[in-house]
């Protein structure tokens, strides 16, 4: 017997919004309480957190907001109990293994920032085959900062700079940028905390000068679509000046300008 056919998926509408950022960085905090609250292990929150990597990815692309980076664990981090380091740790191989294909066949471009000297060479080798794969994607860049510190990051930067030889003179903001790990990539527009926390605890210093900063009490577990996209609402309301001002209806911004796009997003 013949199968009706399946009624076609109904597109996903997306919100119109008069700018979206370039570049999005999350910093996902509240796996801990997330998991105390419900009388699981903090093991559990942060598998739990691991989980909703793939809807924040998803959701930001169909926004065709170019670069996500995700606060995965900090050089601060190693200082936490043997055992939830050790998990999380983990977590890194099967994550690969279980979402690399659909990454990949997503158009999403994998990179890691910070340090991988830390991990064993399996979980290196890991790491780098995913980023060796999906390099020439171009749909959305994914950083993960694992093993990451903003100050050592720019420690690192004048390290490879006197290595170079670069000349004082020569050493510009731009010259500087091209040292970070984010080298090539829009600065941060838009910086996500979750848990209620307001600080930005290390996390591209460098790259988060000008960004707009958007705080919610929601643990990063439950941060799904909507919630997204309250964030994103608010990004896009907000006046970007980069320490300029308004004169006749010109906007003067010291030479930067909003790395937001006008226009709405695509349905």
């Amino acid at each position: 017997m013949r199968q009706a056919a399946r009624p076609a998926a109904e597109p996903v509408r997306l919100l119109e919004l008069a700018q979206l950022p370039r570049h999005v960085a999350i910093i996902m905090d509240g796996n801990g309480r997330w998991a105390q609250g419900r009388g699981l292990s903090r093991q559990a929150g942060h598998r739990a957190g691991v989980e909703n990597i793939r809807r924040a990815i998803e959701t930001l692309a169909r926004y065709e907001v170019p670069v996500l980076t995700l606060y995965a664990f900090s050089t601060e981090n190693w200082s936490r109990p043997k055992r939830e380091v050790n998990a999380l740790i983990r977590l890194i191989g099967p994550f690969i293994e279980r979402e690399l294909k659909s990454l990949h066949e997503n158009g999403v471009r994998l990179r890691h920032i910070g340090h991988l000297d830390p991990l064993s060479p399996n979980v290196r080798r890991r790491v780098e085959e995913a980023m060796e794969l999906t390099k020439g994607n171009d749909r959305i860049t994914v950083n993960i900062a694992f093993n990451y510190g903003g100050r050592q990051e720019i420690l690192d930067a004048v390290h490879k700079i006197v290595r170079d030889g670069v000349p004082a003179g020569r050493i510009d903001e731009e010259r500087f940028a091209s040292y970070l790990d984010t080298a090539g990539l829009p600065e941060v527009d838009l910086v996500i905390r979750t848990a209620g926390e307001q600080r930005l605890s290390n996390f591209l210093l460098w790259q988060t000068a000008y960004a707009e900063y958007y705080s919610t009490p929601t643990f990063w577990p439950d941060f799904g679509v909507e919630e997204i996209e309250r964030a994103l609402t608010a990004f896009s309301r907000r006046e970007r000046r980069f320490g300029g001002v308004e004169e006749n209806g010109v906007r003067r911004a010291n030479g930067r300008r909003s790395n937001g796009r006008r226009g709405g997003a695509k349905r």
